[in-house]
């Protein structure tokens, strides 16, 4: 009975780790494969934060303009005021704000 109940604890402990909830935090945010060369199928939307990249769910690039415009996140990396919470190896937005691109100097 104690082992199982060591069990269940040590398992709900790293299933509550696994979850990070993230609120209006700054990161920068493109594809995944153009920008962050992550391994995937296609332009997919990613952020990085903390020197870590995450696959977006909820939100695509194209939301946010042509993907591969000239400024468009398969060309640029931008910043982006991101909420919602990484679960394993992805970022489940909740909303997702780019920031007014830098200017070129």
């Amino acid at each position: 009975m104690k082992k199982s109940l060591l069990i269940a604890f040590a398992f709900i402990s790293f299933a509550v780790s696994a979850q990070e909830k993230i609120k209006d935090k700054v990161v920068e945010v493109s594809c995944g494969e153009c920008q962050f060369h992550m391994k995937g199928k296609g332009c997919n939307m990613a952020i990085r934060m903390d020197k870590k990249t995450y696959f977006v769910d909820g939100d695509k690039l194209d939301k946010h303009g042509d993907a591969h415009a000239e400024d468009g996140m398969c060309n640029a990396v931008r910043e982006a005021k991101v909420s919602g919470e990484i679960v394993g190896d992805r970022f489940k937005a909740t909303s997702i704000t780019l920031l007014p691109a830098k200017k070129k100097k």
